[in-house]
């Protein structure tokens, strides 16, 4: 078995509560407690939770929801977040991956989270 058969048959992804956005800000602001930032050239790229979005003023477009896949994977294994991508991709979802140092987490859009979780569930 390759190694990303075994990622796949351990997926479990995770479906965490609420609704989450991507914001750009000019720069770090102790009020806010994103879940992820990334530096771009146009500014701090935010994910927030919706509420706190929506508490700050900060204007956003696509609501989404975050499902963590919570098979550890490793930043050189190959291939899943092609796996995960592509199944997606395959049912018109659209599909935002994070890859952070343990686990990868996709935003997608919220009102398709229940059928992407099946989908992803059913990879595995």
């Amino acid at each position: 078995m390759t190694r990303l058969a075994d990622l796949l048959a351990e997926l479990e992804p995770r479906l965490r509560p609420g609704g989450y956005v991507f914001v750009t800000v000019p720069g770090p602001d102790p009020r806010l407690h994103p879940v992820m930032t990334f530096t771009e050239d146009e500014g701090l790229t935010l994910i927030l939770g919706q509420s706190e979005a929506d508490a700050a003023g900060l204007p956003y477009g696509l609501v989404t929801a975050w499902i963590t896949l919570t098979v550890e994977s490793t930043l050189d294994d190959v291939g899943l977040t092609a796996a995960v991508s592509g199944a997606l991709t395959e049912a018109g979802i659209s599909c935002n991956v994070v890859a952070a140092t343990h686990h990868d987490h996709l935003f997608v859009p919220a009102a398709e989270a229940d059928r992407a979780m099946a989908i992803l569930s059913a990879l595995g």
